[in-house]
């Protein structure tokens, strides 16, 4: 998934808490809103003020980004709640790192389709399967 197609589909779920998301859905965000933040304080610098806009930046993508965590831990076939072990320090941003990089389940999981449409049955045969006419 594009950058800008990432950025899209986690804003057009703003709070959208239920489904899967992909690895580079949610990495890509992540970019984005690294980006913002960067941005905002590079401004915020210029202008002399302090905190103000990028409070408000992070304010604007907080819920967007905390439903792109929890439809990243369902396509790994976890409950959303696991996003709560962030509130252990260091082990916490760990676990939750891990999580955010490692496959999701292939095929539908308790939480949805696969986000990259592949499930077990479209996956292609072997070419020496008998009974097939080649």
């Amino acid at each position: 998934m594009p950058f800008t197609a990432a950025v899209r589909s986690v804003f057009s779920q703003y709070v959208g808490f239920k489904g899967r998301a992909r690895r580079s859905e949610f990495w890509w965000f992540f970019l984005f809103a690294l980006l913002l933040n960067v941005l905002s304080r590079i401004i915020e610098s210029a202008l002399g003020i302090e905190l103000l806009l990028s409070l408000v930046v992070q304010l604007a993508y907080l819920l967007p980004l905390l439903a792109v965590i929890v439809r990243r831990l369902h396509d790994t076939d976890n409950s959303g709640w696991w996003l709560l072990i962030g509130i252990v320090p260091f082990i916490g941003g760990i676990v939750l790192l891990v999580f955010a990089a490692i496959k999701g389940t292939s095929g539908p999981n308790r939480f949805g389709p696969d986000p990259k449409g592949h499930h077990e049955l479209d996956a292609p045969l072997p070419e020496n399967t008998p009974g097939l006419a080649t």
